[in-house]
């Protein structure tokens, strides 16, 4: 995947800090219970994005189109009336901005420029996967100590389908991880068979093995279990507690956006038996990974250690 979809928001939030960001609803900063709604929402994202960081707790923004606000309400409200995510959603800072939201920004130390820039949020390189579609983004703000703090770590385009609020319980449950790697948990866990190898413990042995050798089919643009004879041996080792390696690849079509992509490599382990064996099977730590070639095709990885 290019540098810039995983962008940290670090740069993004020193310039919303300096500044205010567009209101698009109320000028009370503090969140909005609209129509005794049992979730809090912010309508700025600038006091959410510091309400995360105050709270340790992700931020997850709904972007909407203002000219078509019937279909998103309804789909606000359905969220807003399922129990299961309204008690979540406690555990988390919620957000809503329409899809031409936008930041202020200073001019830059030096310059000669006097007059503050307007910036759509959308067109910020951390939100890239979203292809400034309505949708939802996650940004890691829980995970202080963690290389992906500040990070957008789940996007969810409404393209063609709104994000089902089963689905939605799916994502606020993901572990610790990039936003490719959430993905592809993400795409696993809510394949209509519902395979387990997800269910068990994210690894961070595995997580860097994904991430390397999704990488490397990326780089070189062909899929394949590449050099697995000695990976093999030194992930069992890295593992140890008796486990041993297993390994499943996948390539999307070319063309498709990262969730789409997910859901493709995903459906490609179910059409062969010895991957999906896998991919099905409760594996005691597991990890997934996805990136992106030069080809616009993206190449999957998940690896295993079973006993």
């Amino acid at each position: 995947m290019p540098w810039r979809s995983i962008l940290t928001l670090s740069m993004l939030a020193s310039v919303l800090l300096m500044g205010s960001a567009a209101r698009v609803v109320a000028e009370d900063p503090a969140p909005q219970a609209a129509h005794n709604s049992p979730i809090a929402w912010y309508t700025d994202y600038a006091e959410a994005q510091r309400a995360a960081q105050l709270s340790e707790q992700m931020l997850i923004v709904f972007f909407h189109d203002p000219r078509f606000p019937d279909a998103y309400n309804d789909y606000l409200a359905t969220l807003e009336k399922n129990e299961k995510i309204a008690a979540a959603a406690e555990n988390f800072v919620m957000c809503k901005l329409p899809v031409d939201f936008e930041v202020v920004t200073p001019p830059a130390e030096g310059s000669t420029e006097t007059e503050h820039a307007r910036t759509k949020l959308l067109s910020h390189p951390a939100f890239e996967e979203m292809h400034e579609h309505t949708g939802v983004a996650f940004i890691d703000y829980a995970h202080t100590q963690s290389k992906f703090y500040g990070h957008v770590v789940n996007v969810f385009p409404f393209k063609s389908r709104f994000l089902a609020p089963d689905r939605l319980l799916v994502m606020m449950d993901l572990p610790e991880g990039s936003l490719t790697q959430r993905t592809m948990i993400y795409a696993v866990l809510t394949h209509p068979e519902k395979p387990a190898s997800a269910q068990g413990q994210f690894d961070p042995t595995l997580a860097s093995e994904t991430e390397s050798h999704s990488q490397y089919q990326a780089n070189i643009r062909v899929q394949g279990h590449h050099r697995w004879e000695s990976r093999f041996h030194r992930i069992n080792a890295l593992l140890g507690r008796g486990l041993m390696s297993q390994e499943v690849v996948a390539e999307s079509w070319p063309g498709q956006d990262l969730v789409e992509a997910a859901e493709e490599c995903v459906h490609s382990w179910r059409q062969s038996s010895g991957h999906w064996s896998a991919v099905r099977a409760r594996q005691p730590v597991f990890a997934y990974d996805i990136k992106r070639g030069r080809n616009g095709i993206w190449y999957a990885t998940g690896i295993f250690g079973r006993r």
